[in-house]
């Protein structure tokens, strides 16, 4: 049954994206900030990958899969923040219906895929710590090509489903959405007609992409961390958990800011909130990604000193 109001969806040409703030002295400010941050991000993921596929040394699962992390993130920071920019510089709040579908089916497939990296990144560096000796036939590259493959397929089909569905929802005049994206329950909550299935689908879309994922991350880190309280050295067991110290860290920031927002009780919501944690998962967490890999990692510090040497050789010829 439709509700009250409803419209023909053919009728609905755009949204209303109400942003951060609605106060125009605040434009100019988050301009520069999210210009800021997104150039960080995209070039620092940017070297993540150009270092990893120029150094046949970082040849290996955990540095395949971290250039795979390092595009996910470039993409998925870039399904949001340009149109964002746009929006501040030209003083307009309109995204197009078909734009506003575009963006949501990115950022639901990026934004599944990141978790479904960490999961793999995970698995890669339990099999490292606590099945070393068979390491290089557990983590082939035929295996390694298939998880990606996978990884890539797995999310690809739900969020384009989801998106599908979304085109049989018909909209009411209200067109405001009160984030800086085309959230999928805001969305939602602005349909004159029945919405089951879709809510159905965002929930099924959160038990596999965020639920199974974290699973599997828990259980590969309580392998790994029975396994290193086995060594009876210190220097053995510091040695072991540097190798997934990274990883760890942009796991606990990523996850953490999703529980902020999901797990709350829902008295305790406010689209403020919830715009800060996106803001937290969608641009903060992929700037800092390339740091967080690089900063303690002597081997890409390596790589990328030989990048920027090869570059200062091509520049100088």
């Amino acid at each position: 049954m439709g509700k009250p109001g409803r419209v023909n969806q053919t009728t609905v040409s755009d949204f209303l994206l109400l942003g951060l703030s609605e106060r125009p002295e605040e434009q100019p400010l988050l301009f520069g900030i999210f210009l800021s941050m997104y150039l960080v991000t995209m070039v620092g993921n940017l070297l993540i990958i150009l270092a990893i596929s120029s150094d046949p040394h970082l040849h290996t699962p955990m540095y395949c899969f971290l250039a795979n992390l390092s595009l996910t993130d470039a993409c998925f920071t870039s399904a949001s923040i340009p149109k964002m920019l746009a929006n501040i510089h030209t003083q307009s709040q309109t995204i197009s219906y078909s734009g506003c579908l575009a963006q949501l089916y990115f950022l639901l497939m990026f934004g599944g895929l990141d978790n479904c990296l960490l999961a793999v990144m995970a698995y890669d560096r339990y099999v490292a710590i606590c099945q070393p000796l068979h390491y290089s036939t557990s983590m082939s590259p035929q295996l390694c090509a298939l998880m990606l493959g996978v990884c890539w397929v797995l999310t690809n089909c739900p969020a384009l489903m989801h998106t599908l569905l979304l085109t049989r929802v018909a909209f009411c005049a209200q067109k405001a959405i009160p984030h800086f994206y085309c959230d999928p329950s805001a969305l939602l909550k602005l349909a004159c007609s029945d919405t089951h299935v879709n809510e159905l689908m965002i929930i099924t879309m959160g038990l596999l992409f965020l639920t199974v994922p974290l699973l599997l991350i828990v259980f590969s880190y309580v392998r790994i961390f029975w396994a290193v309280f086995g060594i009876s050295s210190p220097g053995g067991r510091w040695k072991a958990f540097s190798t997934c110290g990274s990883h760890l860290t942009v796991v606990l920031l990523f996850y953490g800011s999703l529980m902020g927002v999901y797990l709350l009780p829902p008295s305790t919501y406010s689209t403020e909130r919830e715009s800060r944690a996106a803001v937290l998962y969608m641009v903060i967490i992929p700037m800092l990604n390339p740091f967080i890999y690089s900063l303690r990692n002597r081997d890409m510090k390596e790589a990328l000193g030989k990048l920027f040497g090869s570059g200062k050789t091509f520049f100088l010829h």
